[in-house]
């Protein structure tokens, strides 16, 4: 993908956040247009509530899910931005234009040739995401979904610490809670229960406005089976091996272990994280769709 390489046109470099946007492919029917058509559709007010400062992309890579069988939770596709015009989506697909939306505003997303990733980027547990946006660099080396996230240098001190120990996790997991939708930074599935690990800045947890609503969502996890784990900047940036592993280890193990479908658990040695861990069975994600489309 070198000739690819965004960071030989007009001598930017290629370490702009959201200079790639992975989007949701989820039908065959924007999969055929966007290979033959070269195009594809974002509604206005998705991309202006998710994308905000990071938008237009330069990059639109496609996640694809159950519906393409064996291609299906994972990235296999890209391709290059061309240009971005904002049209109702009666103008996109007239053949449908009694469709209740028909006056919606939709971004067309113009693109060049479908490009093959040399290796897909996989979905260890299948699951549904929207918009993933990310730089170049995390695009071109993520061997995960996960590896793919841009939100904050904490989380990605703590994924990487994850990601050594073998503590399987995943990034910016969405969760409902009655009328309340969550994203939890890190969620860990255990035997007994799960665990909502969050990497807490250094000011935005901060403050009377924030706390409040901390609280509910702390407690609205718990009374839904959840285990809520906080770590500071400063334990993250510092102490993450010594200090955040070794709690979220115990916490593992006192939920019966890493979930592995019935399978032999995985469980850790907080008093040794560097030490070899028991093993399960099998080392890949559980095998079964999490959330369905």
């Amino acid at each position: 993908m070198n000739s690819d390489d965004p960071s030989s046109a007009g001598g930017e470099t290629a370490a702009r956040r959201g200079e790639v946007l992975v989007a949701l492919m989820n039908n065959l029917l924007d999969f055929n247009i966007a290979r033959d058509q070269r195009w594809y559709r974002i509604p206005v007010s998705s991309a202006r509530k998710r994308l905000k400062e990071r938008w237009p992309p330069r990059w639109l890579a496609f996640y694809q899910t159950k519906v393409f069988g064996p291609e299906g939770w994972a990235i296999n596709h890209y391709a290059a931005v061309q240009r971005v015009r904002v049209v109702p989506r009666r103008e996109l697909l007239p053949e449908d234009s009694g469709h209740p939306r028909a006056d919606e505003l939709y971004h067309k997303i113009e693109i060049g040739p479908l490009q093959r990733l040399p290796q897909p980027i996989l979905s260890a547990r299948w699951r549904r995401i929207v918009f993933i946006p990310t730089t170049w660099d995390k695009f071109i080396s993520a061997a995960e979904i996960n590896d793919l996230y841009d939100e904050s240098s904490l989380e990605d001190r703590l994924w990487g610490e994850f990601k050594r120990h073998k503590i399987a996790a995943e990034r910016q997991y969405f969760l409902q809670v009655k009328a309340r939708l969550y994203a939890l930074d890190f969620a860990i599935f255990c035997d007994e229960g799960h665990i909502d690990v969050e990497a807490d800045g250094d000011t935005w947890h901060v403050g009377r406005d924030r706390a409040p609503l901390d609280y509910r969502r702390d407690n609205d996890l718990v009374r839904t089976g959840w285990k809520v784990i906080r770590f500071d900047g400063q334990q993250i940036r510092e102490r993450a091996a010594e200090e955040c592993i070794p709690v979220v280890m115990e916490t593992i193990n006192g939920l019966g272990g890493l979930t592995t479908e019935g399978l032999l658990s995985r469980k850790f040695d907080p008093d040794h994280p560097e030490a070899p861990r028991q093993l399960a069975f099998f080392e890949s994600g559980p095998d079964y769709d999490v959330e369905s489309w």
